[in-house]
């Protein structure tokens, strides 16, 4: 049995998942795409307000606030349950996706913040992905740094 998860009202989170011994949880560029409207349709349904993220091949970062804290896990659960059924069907698979419970460590609006967006958009470039965060299309650099991306962030509320 887990530890319980540390919940605090009015926090960001730094959320983090990872496939299932480490396997591929994004195959091609239409499973990003995938990820990410769900990822809007639910921070619409759960109030989430989402700060940055970095999709990387076999893992995810998430940088936000929800609402109702109380529904953070309902909120990761539901987003990659319907994640999972996508991809099982695409690729003809049954059973997990991700590995265990996801991780989420609570992060107070202040200086920290703004180091965690910088660390998980820097991520493809430590892993030799690419040169710059500006090249790599699944994380929210270019929509945070330059306005061009996706449009599914929200303003930080510091």
């Amino acid at each position: 049995m887990g530890c319980a998860r540390v919940l605090v009202e009015n926090a960001c989170y730094h959320l983090m998942a990872r496939g299932n011994q480490k396997q591929l949880t994004f195959r091609e560029e239409e499973d990003y795409k995938e990820y990410l409207q769900i990822l809007r349709k639910y921070k619409v349904r759960f109030k989430f307000k989402l700060y940055a993220y970095c999709l990387m091949p076999n893992h995810i970062h998430l940088i936000g606030q929800i609402e109702a804290v109380k529904d953070l896990s309902k909120f990761v659960q539901g987003m990659h349950l319907t994640y999972t059924l996508y991809f099982n069907q695409k690729y003809s698979k049954v059973g997990h996706l991700w590995q265990g419970r996801f991780k989420s460590k609570v992060i107070l609006k202040d200086k920290y913040l703004i180091d965690c967006l910088h660390y998980i958009e820097l991520n493809p470039v430590r892993r030799r992905l690419v040169d710059t965060p500006y090249q790599y299309p699944w994380s929210s650099y270019r929509e945070r740094e330059l306005g061009d991306g996706f449009k599914i962030l929200d303003q930080i509320q510091l």
